[in-house]
């Protein structure tokens, strides 16, 4: 996913009204309620996504403002198996000393060492902003089944934005990609990174 700086700085919409780039607080626990458990004005307000796909996203907007917490650029990622969260990942590049260090990198990695597998099949991964080639292509080694994530990259995004590196199937035969979902909170929450850093910027 394009976590760099330049990547997300830009806010806006994308093609068919998606947001780009860019504020939420948020707290859920790992399993996935069912259907009568959910809020009855959530589905309303979601644009028809399915319940499940929303709770994994809020889940991964929880781990984008632990990112934030640490002055990282606020990206979170979760992976998902027979409805359970087993990874947990969000963006940590300056904080660890590790360019690799995305939100899904750190997330696969999570899931790999609960399962005890570098193979994640039948694994979703839910993640805040588009994947970057390199998360794109950690994805696919994985061969997770499906991915699905929140805001556009129009600057590094590898699921359309960019390149797209998953309509190709001989790159990924595995893997089906959902794009939009929570976009307008996961690019609000990139904008407001971006503009408390500017401020700051500004003060000295």
């Amino acid at each position: 996913m394009g976590h760099d700086h330049s990547a997300a700085e830009h806010g806006g919409q994308g093609a068919g009204g998606r947001s780009q780039i860019g504020d939420s607080e948020i707290g859920l626990k790992g399993q996935a309620p069912d259907g009568a458990s959910l809020a009855s004005g959530l589905a309303a307000a979601t644009s028809g996504y399915a319940p499940d796909d929303v709770f994994f996203m809020r889940a991964a907007l929880a781990l984008a403002g632990e990112a934030m917490g640490k002055s990282e650029v606020p990206v979170g990622a979760v992976v998902v198996r027979d409805g359970r969260i087993i990874g947990r990942g969000h963006n940590h590049p300056i904080g660890r000393h590790d360019p690799s260090a995305h939100a899904e990198v750190q997330a696969l990695r999570d899931a790999g060492l609960a399962l005890e597998n570098y193979r994640l099949p039948g694994c979703e991964l839910y993640v805040t902003l588009e994947p970057c080639v390199m998360c794109a292509g950690a994805i696919q080694h994985a061969r997770i089944k499906r991915v699905v994530f929140g805001a556009t990259d129009p600057k590094t995004g590898a699921c359309g934005s960019v390149v797209d590196l998953f309509s190709d199937r001989r790159l990924a035969p595995h893997t089906t990609v959902t794009s939009g979902v929570l976009a307008d909170e996961s690019a609000t929450l990139l904008r407001r990174f971006f503009a408390e850093r500017r401020r700051d910027k500004q003060a000295y």
